[in-house]
């Protein structure tokens, strides 16, 4: 089974907890504060794996999590960070956030790899939290929350050169008559299911990937037919081979499909037309197919394309030689083209985002969220009063209390963040 495309959940690591601890030694009266901080939680990091040919892997594993740091001990001992998690993918990967279709790393050599999400810092100890005023804090941090989003993995064949046109126009008879590739070959349309690959070798020691991708239809790049599935695997190649059948076998005419083809890749990304083609005029050993190709290249000079034709019939081999040194010395010339199907994420300042919302509930309690809010939540220790006094002092330096009372808010009333609820006091 051919999967290319799949979405996963990752999440990174928590940081350990930082403890409220004391130096507790014989001979060393009023030992002072001693608790350590947590350890780091552990990063999400992909990773190409040449042996890996699919994303079958993830077909049926759909959640990722990173080990969380350990807590800090006594004695300023910080705690063990938490394991990364390296998630292999095969060459050629895109790793997209699929909340936003941002593209977040494409991974194509052997052995690339980034970090996706990364793993909270460990909380500070009380150690830190000293001072001339409060020699003895009761106050520790917890870890900082990992991150965590969905994302989604795209398979995009490293390919030099694709092979598009309408089904049963010869690509997969064409592979196999210029590579070691033994593709399905059949007289009906959509005989290829999945994209193949071949190596083309030349007599001069240059050679190039090829891609026989399954044939293209009307509509594809809105979702019709096979095409749809596999035409991200274009966005790699630098040159593509354009078949067109001139036997006029099933009566349909070479320029129209030709114009089709063209159409529907400028649909999909109209960058893709802005690699060199090759136009391939397959099945040459049929009898009208000579007055096609006559036709086909007037039509095709009269609308201004400046694309060389290379006529062809992989069963009799007549002009493939000619073809596999064109397409190399066309490949010579032209560099890799990025990826560009991605919708670039609206860049905000931080800064400027609202560091919390309230939201009054029918019970008539009040509900604080908001990002920065939620985690100074996370990281507090309710468990000591003075940790919770410290995050009083933050949220009133946000500004929390003044909303609060702005918005009505009365004494008594229940105010919630996440799970914790408290008493609202002006």
């Amino acid at each position: 089974m051919f999967v290319d495309q799949v979405k996963i959940k990752v999440q990174a690591g928590k940081g350990g907890d930082g403890i409220v601890g004391w130096r507790r030694e014989k001979y060393v009266p009023n030992g002072g504060p001693a608790g350590g901080d947590g350890g780091h939680g552990g990063n999400v990091v992909f990773k190409v794996d040449s042996g890996m040919s699919t994303l079958m892997d993830f077909h049926y594993s759909q959640k990722f999590k990173a080990a969380n740091g350990n807590n800090g001990g006594n004695k300023k001992m910080t705690g063990r960070s938490g394991d990364d998690l390296v998630i292999k993918v095969p060459e050629g990967t895109s790793v997209y956030n699929d909340d936003n279709n941002h593209l977040i790393c494409d991974l194509i050599e052997p052995g690339d790899e980034f970090i996706v999400a990364n793993g909270g810092r460990g909380g500070r100890g009380n150690v830190h939290f000293a001072s001339a005023k409060n020699s003895a804090p009761e106050i520790a941090e917890n870890g900082e929350p990992g991150e965590g989003f969905n994302v989604r993995l795209e398979l995009k064949l490293l390919a030099d050169v694709g092979l598009v046109g309408f089904p049963s126009v010869g690509k997969s008879t064409l592979l196999a008559a210029v590579t070691s590739s033994k593709p399905k070959v059949a007289d009906y349309h959509f005989t290829t299911l999945v994209p193949n690959l071949g190596m083309v070798r030349l007599n001069d020691g240059r050679d190039f990937i090829i891609a026989d991708l399954p044939g293209l239809i009307e509509g594809a790049s809105t979702g019709t037919g096979l095409g749809f599935q596999f035409l991200r695997h274009v966005e790699r190649t630098r040159v593509i081979l354009h078949l067109v059948d001139m036997s006029g076998l099933e009566g349909r005419d070479p320029f129209v499909d030709y114009q089709k083809i063209n159409q529907e890749l400028a649909k999909y990304d109209e960058n893709i037309l802005l690699r060199p083609q090759i136009i391939v005029a397959t099945k040459m050993d049929m009898p009208d197919s000579e007055a096609n190709l006559k036709r086909f290249t007037e039509q095709v000079n009269a609308e201004g394309h400046a694309h060389e034709i290379i006529p062809i019939s992989s069963v009799t081999h007549q002009g493939l030689t000619k073809l596999i040194g064109a397409t190399a010395d066309l490949l010579d010339q032209t560099p890799k083209f990025p990826i560009t199907d991605v919708e670039e994420p609206e860049l905000t300042n931080v800064e400027d985002d609202e560091p919390f919302t309230i939201t009054h509930e029918e019970d008539g309690s009040w509900t604080l969220s908001g990002a920065r809010l939620e985690k100074l939540f996370l990281m507090t220790d309710t468990t000591h009063e003075q940790s919770m006094l410290r995050f009083a002092r933050q949220l009133r330096g946000m500004g929390v209390d003044e909303a609060l009372r702005n918005n009505g808010a009365k004494n008594g009333d229940t105010v919630n963040i996440l799970d914790f609820s408290f008493t609202y006091e002006d």
